[in-house]
């Protein structure tokens, strides 16, 4: 089987460079997820306006972190566990919290049916159960949110097969097994 590397500067477009340039200015550095994603620099740059909107968005940063983390569970991405349980602790999330969002779990009754309902959608491809939808909606979603979520969770599976794709190194602290 190819194995692919994460590539250096050097080795990707200038398209890619200046992007890397704007993600080392944002976040200090360019996982290597990013980077390999930058092999192809309509890929990234689409990926990160993509992700981006989001933040604009119906979740706030910290439920975007508990669908990042049930999405990547679902979707056994070693890598995005590692990199959102890292940010999900910095938003303030305890480690039992943060094992509870990759089961699908929260405190908060009205967010946990927008982590089933992304559970469902990850685990069926889009298919997600009936009843989720209708509890989503139940608990005081609209179609916006169902909208925004449906972006959120198509951001993190794009991450999630980059990485089974791959198989880059993780350069974050990974995350504990459940």
């Amino acid at each position: 089987m190819k194995t692919i590397n994460v590539p250096t500067k050097e080795q990707v477009s200038e398209q890619s460079q200046l992007l890397f340039e704007a993600i080392t200015k944002k976040i200090g550095k360019v996982p290597n997820l990013y980077a390999t994603i930058g092999y192809s620099a309509n890929a990234l740059k689409g990926f990160l306006e993509f992700e981006e909107a989001f933040s604009h968005g119906t979740f706030s940063a910290k439920e975007r972190e508990g669908i990042n983390l049930v999405v990547s569970q679902v979707n056994h991405c070693s890598y995005c566990l590692a990199a959102h349980t890292m940010l999900a602790s910095m938003k303030g999330y305890t480690n039992e919290e943060i094992i509870g969002l990759r089961k699908g779990l929260s405190d908060d009754s009205k967010f946990q049916t927008a982590l089933k309902l992304a559970k469902s959608m990850a685990e069926n491809k889009g298919e997600a159960d009936a009843s989720f939808k209708d509890a989503f909606f139940e608990a005081g979603y609209n179609e916006t949110d169902l909208i925004d979520l449906v972006g959120i969770v198509t951001v993190r599976t794009f991450t999630n097969y980059v990485y089974a794709l791959t198989e880059i190194p993780i350069d974050f602290p990974r995350a504990s097994e459940l």
